[in-house]
């Protein structure tokens, strides 16, 4: 693979950062998680988990991390006991995760509007509200052990306060404060489902939409934003297939249902897997590996020689396709505006496969030819609203206002993905949004500026993956498909007219 050329520095606006990951929490009348289990356990004693969590927290909302990222760094620090560490990643995804519910029961239990509680103060107090909420730790313990947290990490001066809240949070269950906070269902139907179910209004919005108004399958969209992710594993084409993962894992794996490269992992943590240490196994949603497929199925005219991704940061499709690419003699281009994730990609492709090689480029100024490629994938920036259920804190960081730009830059790469294209090829437009503006409306589009290009129906190079919809487009599901809501569409490129 050749060393990494910047061609371009800049970074646009809403380009693509770190992929999702982690565990979810557990919602209203779901299973309990390990993370639950070590809460039941654990005596009161040992305040380091929740210290810890309160500190993650603080972690991600005054640096805009990542919680999967920020988890997974602390907690391999700590060194904690299997039930401590899954009760900080319980309660660190929870409280992200639930931040809709509990600070709509913290506004009807403080005494402060909450724009006016310090966010270390107001942190605490998510941390202890979710407790008392959703977890089965006795309330006198969650309010008691989060007051001490507030006393060591936030200042002593605040503890009547938080033991004063916490409280009157205690005073009632979930289900009795639903019924207190929610709007009435018959007269907002989707207000109340945004917040019972924990999403700002707007995504909850945007779901139905994409879902035809179908207020029922909407719940059943957002609830499954909030079960904990399965975590699914790719078999790196060439250097190992699925069956020897399979055999390796044993009663830990099972065959991914649709992508004949994945694996779910059912027990154990990826990172102790000496098959993803050495890079032959990578962690990929089921739902990103079907998108490098439907692309590398798709007919095409004439021989081939080059493939692109134009937008490959941090790696996970680039190094599938790069594998499909050399089983048949083809080279891979990997590219990415920021220079840091185009060093992700690098090293994820690092010494395999031989025939691929990364630059960092703005897609919507080129550093390639035009007409230069056979196969081209566009994995869009967008709002990532497909992701949730990894992400925990991202449903409260976009808002509504920045769909618009985001959908101008997918517009400006589409339009630079089929210039790379040579009649008779094909583009892959992927996003992990099913938002309406960022899916079926930018292909609407593309189909009325360029006369030459047609929409080819994904859904035959999906076979058995089922509800797929009408077509030509596809739109996965975490709740009808177990994967991200990942959108996939097609573009044969005839002319560039």
């Amino acid at each position: 693979m050749r060393t990494i050329v910047s061609s371009d520095r800049r970074r646009p606006p809403g380009a693509k950062d770190l992929p999702p990951g982690g565990r979810a929490a557990r919602g209203k009348g779901a299973d309990s998680t390990a993370g639950e289990r070590g809460a039941r356990e654990i005596g009161s004693s040992d305040r380091r988990p929740r210290r810890l969590a309160f500190e993650i927290l603080r972690w991600v909302d005054e640096r805009d991390a990542y919680a999967n990222l920020v988890v997974a760094e602390r907690l391999g620090a700590a060194g904690f006991e299997p039930r401590d560490s899954a009760l900080v990643t319980e309660l660190v995804y929870g409280t992200l995760r639930m931040r809709g519910i509990l600070d709509a029961v913290l506004a009807r239990g403080s005494s402060r509007p909450l724009d006016r509680i310090d966010a270390p103060a107001l942190d605490v107090l998510r941390l202890g509200a979710y407790q008392l909420l959703f977890t089965r730790i006795p309330p006198h313990a969650a309010v008691a052990e989060t007051v001490a947290v507030a006393r060591v990490a936030v200042n002593a001066s605040v503890t009547g306060f938080v033991n004063a809240v916490l409280r009157r949070v205690a005073e009632k269950s979930l289900d009795e404060w639903l019924t207190v906070i929610a709007p009435p269902s018959a007269p907002d139907r989707l207000g109340h489902l945004a917040l019972v179910s924990s999403h700002p209004r707007w995504i909850a919005a945007a779901f139905a939409d994409a879902l035809g108004g179908d207020l029922a399958e909407t719940e059943a969209a957002l609830g499954a934003d909030n079960e904990r992710p399965a975590v699914h594993l790719a078999a790196r084409p060439g250097e190992t297939d699925r069956d020897s993962l399979l055999a390796g894992l044993g009663h830990r794996g099972a065959a991914g249902p649709y992508s004949p490269y994945a694996v779910h992992l059912t027990d154990g943590a990826p990172g102790d897997l000496a098959s993803v240490r050495d890079h032959r196994v990578q962690v990929q949603d089921e739902g990103s590996q079907l998108a490098a497929l439907a692309l590398a199925r798709a007919s095409i005219d004439g021989d081939e020689s080059r493939w692109l991704d134009m937008a490959a940061g941090p790696g996970g499709k680039a190094v599938l396709l790069a594998g499909l690419a050399a089983e048949r003699g083809i080279s891979l281009l990997a590219s990415d505006v920021a220079p840091h994730r185009a060093r992700l990609v690098a090293d994820n492709l690092a010494g395999r496969p031989s025939g691929a090689s990364v630059i960092s480029s703005d897609g919507r100024r080129p550093a390639w030819r035009a007409a230069a490629f056979d196969r081209v994938l566009l994995d869009a920036p967008c709002t990532g609203l497909g992701a949730l259920r990894r992400r925990p804190e991202a449903r409260w960081r976009r808002d509504e206002g920045s769909v618009p730009a985001l959908a101008t830059l997918q517009r400006e790469l589409l339009a630079s993905a089929i210039a790379a294209t040579r009649p008779g090829g094909v583009v892959g437009y992927v996003t992990c949004s099913p938002h309406i503006q960022e899916t079926v409306d930018v292909i609407g589009w593309a189909r009325a500026t360029y006369a030459g290009v047609d929409v080819i129906d994904v859904r035959p190079l999906l076979p058995g993956v089922p509800h797929l919809g009408p077509g030509p487009w596809v739109q996965l599901w975490p709740h009808r498909h177990g994967t991200d809501a990942m959108f996939i569409a097609l573009l044969s490129v005839g002319t560039h007219t």
